[in-house]
């Protein structure tokens, strides 16, 4: 069992999963191109340690996932899924044109131990679509015509827990439930936000979505969660405008433009209240195709990243941190020129001590080569939106849903 606040948490090793018939919803939405083809597969590997070790256990076991959503161009069948998953795990994994009709049902009924099913896209049913509590959901058709085909079910699906539909939060409540190895790494991570023994803490927050990130401050303030939170990117903008530091006409532009001088009286309201935030004193600009670096107190070009001095000073606050959590980079890592600063706190987060929560594709890509990451002190988290919410202080559906399991099985 996990403890996640006031919430318990049940993995694959606390309930008996051999020789069952196993119900797993795994989270392989993945980006496609513009025929249809998935360009990037890394949230089906993910899964396949799930996987094979429930099919190893003498399991019969059958995937349900969503991709896309209903009227956009990634909405496709899993067909292409089923295939990867087949490749990864080698060995065959039967993909099932449909998902709650006759045909589906049977093929779960014939399935023999140590067989995978792959149903279907699970938003071809409406009902997967709706938002609604776990009491609600476990009435849908999609959980009454699956769940009693089952005994066991196991949500895999972390990046998806957000969401409270029934794929989600439905069959907790009308099976034997546990979190799969990826939810559980992602939980265990997240745990160590909340363990007051662990500290010093230290969040760099960076990127664009500034409106997600100040939501994160607001929560990491409130409960006094972090030690020090470092800024870049817009985020650091944001803050430095609202200490009264002058960023020039053409700065104070885009973020008008993208609505973020709006958030100054949030922003100023955090930083009267003594928020450990710390913003860059020094930014690499661009002017006029340039990159130079510029004191914060003297800016006069396009920021475009954090500069070497704050970058030093960020790096010595890392190393000395029991736990480190990085999203967002700190500058337009996009172009090369000003991917240094996510490098150098990137460096000194895998360098130092500390436990690190790497959150988003952003980070990720910042890495070099001669980089290494130990898994046993370094989780790359698969939930975008998932993370935001649980950093925000809101709670996640899916392991409200599976707490609520372990309720009504000591009933």
């Amino acid at each position: 069992m996990i403890k996640v606040g006031d919430l318990t948490i049940p993995t694959m090793d606390d309930i008996d999963i051999r020789s069952k018939k196993v119900l797993l919803r795994i989270d392989i939405n993945s980006p496609v191109d513009e025929n249809g083809k998935i360009i990037d597969d890394s949230r089906i590997k993910a899964h396949i340690g799930t996987i094979k070790e429930l099919a190893d256990k003498g399991n019969s076991v059958v995937l349900i996932s969503h991709q896309g959503r209903p009227g956009d161009k990634d909405f496709i069948s899993l067909e292409e899924h089923a295939k990867l998953i087949s490749k990864y795990l080698d060995r065959e994994v039967v993909f099932v044109e449909d998902v709650i009709g006759p045909y589906a049902r049977e093929m779960i009924k014939k399935l023999e131990n140590n067989g995978i099913l792959l149903l279907d896209n699970i938003r071809l049913i409406s009902e997967e679509l709706i938002e609604a509590p776990p009491q609600q959901h476990v009435k849908t058709f999609l959980v009454r015509k699956l769940a009693p085909l089952f005994d066991v079910y196991v949500n895999d699906a972390f990046a998806t827990s957000h969401r409270s539909q029934p794929s989600i939060v439905g069959f907790p409540l009308a099976l034997p439930s546990a979190a799969g190895r990826v939810m559980e790494r992602e939980v265990l991570a997240l745990a160590r936000i909340f363990n007051a023994e662990d500290t010093p803490k230290i969040f760099t927050l960076g990127g664009g979505k500034v409106h997600d990130t100040i939501r994160i401050i607001e929560n990491l303030v409130r409960k006094r969660i972090a030690d020090r939170i470092l800024t870049g990117g817009l985020v650091a903008e944001l803050f430095s405008v609202a200490k009264g530091i002058n960023l020039n006409p053409k700065n104070m532009e885009i973020l008008e433009k993208l609505g973020i001088l709006s958030l100054i009286p949030r922003a100023r309201k955090l930083l009267l209240s003594g928020a450990p935030i710390e913003i860059p004193v020094d930014y690499k600009v661009e002017i006029n195709g340039n990159v130079m670096e510029e004191p914060a107190s003297k800016i006069t070009g396009v920021i475009k990243d954090i500069g070497s001095t704050t970058a030093e000073i960020y790096s010595s606050f890392i190393k000395d941190a029991k736990v480190v959590v990085l999203r967002g980079p700190m500058g337009v890592i996009e172009d090369e020129r000003f991917k240094s600063g996510s490098k150098s706190v990137l460096k000194a987060s895998l360098e130092g001590q500390g436990y690190v929560i790497i959150g988003g594709g952003h980070m990720i890509s910042a890495l070099d080569k001669d980089m290494k990451i130990d898994s046993s002190k370094v989780h790359i988290s698969t939930g975008g939106g998932a993370l935001l919410l649980f950093l925000s202080g809101e709670r996640l559906p899916a392991l409200e849903a599976l707490s609520m399991s372990v309720v009504n099985s000591s009933d």
